[in-house]
């Protein structure tokens, strides 16, 4: 009997430790709110696949490091090291390589923006997380998700001095853009020009940096509203910020430059005061919301409104 007692002892003392240690492991998940709903990620993952440029910028400023990244034609400056060999390639930004995810092995999957739409396929072969940053939202999102990134991965004191770093850069360039007259921004791409206004796609140059609207009723849209040379005449603006979409992604074609340089154009305030910025075309159309991206940007607008007549 004594003998079965204390077997009995053990039994219960193994089982008292298995749970012990399932719940330690549990406590040491993170439960992330992101754009899909919620997700228990590992605390500090090591093997960690992203499917958003915008995320990848945020890790690399953080350092913390990546195993595997999307393919790109056209890699954004600051991001070229990840097209490298050191990076499994695990498909890219709209279609996963599911054989190469699974080989990876990864314990956490980011998903964002043009990935969004993958995210139930691939949350079924790891915890998975949607950093998609809304336009309307666009630096207040980007802000969440560093801070969500800084929880993940235990860099909160380095997540909390880039938003505030973040905060203090783009308050600089609103006070300047206050007095620098109006804007117009468009994206041109075959030859063709579509323009964002506030609320837009990229409307962050109005919503957060300040630059009053040439057009404030645009379309709002992920595409933008199709204008012409007509158009940006008859706006008239004072400046013309321009991302040129065939350059951000390595396509062939009339450049930006050559679109505007016409007659029309040529007659405007923007083109006859030199205020035509050719603005980073891949930190704006590819990488989007990430803090080195952000920080570019906030650097060459604020050099050119210095430089301002």
């Amino acid at each position: 009997m004594l003998k079965i007692g204390q077997h009995a002892a053990r039994l219960c003392g193994a089982a008292v430790m298995a749970l012990a240690l399932a719940s330690a492991a549990n406590a040491a998940d993170i439960t992330v709110k992101h754009a899909q709903g919620e997700t228990a990620v590992p605390a500090s993952p090591e093997k960690v696949v992203v499917f958003d440029l915008a995320t990848l910028d945020n890790l690399d400023r953080l350092g913390v490091k990546v195993i595997g990244v999307p393919s790109l034609v056209a890699s954004p400056e600051g991001l070229k090291k990840y097209q490298g060999d050191d990076y499994a390639k695990v498909g890219t930004l709209f279609e996963p390589d599911y054989e190469a995810v699974n080989a990876a092995e990864p314990d956490l999957i980011i998903v964002g923006g043009r990935s969004a739409a993958k995210y139930g396929e691939l949350a079924k072969i790891a915890p998975t997380v949607d950093l998609t940053v809304a336009a309307k939202n666009f630096v207040a999102d980007t802000e969440a998700n560093v801070e969500k990134l800084g929880q993940i991965f235990g860099k909160e004191a380095e997540a909390k001095a880039e938003i505030e770093k973040l905060d203090a850069a783009i308050a600089a360039l609103k006070d300047k853009a206050a007095a620098k007259g109006n804007g117009l921004l468009i994206l041109t791409s075959g030859g063709k020009m579509n323009a964002y206004g506030p609320g837009s796609r990229f409307g962050v140059l109005h919503d957060s940096f300040g630059v009053k609207p040439a057009a404030p009723d645009l379309s709002i849209g992920n595409h933008g509203q199709p204008i012409s040379s007509e158009f940006i005449l008859e706006t008239n603006p004072d400046w013309l910020f321009v991302i040129d979409r065939d350059a951000a992604i390595g396509r062939e074609g009339n450049s930006a430059k050559q679109v505007l340089d016409n007659d029309l154009v040529r007659q405007t305030t923007a083109w006859k005061n030199d205020q035509v910025v050719y603005l980073n075309a891949a930190n704006w159309y590819l990488v989007g919301g990430g803090v080195s991206a952000l920080h570019n940007t906030v650097d060459q607008l604020s050099q050119a409104f210095d430089k301002a007549k």
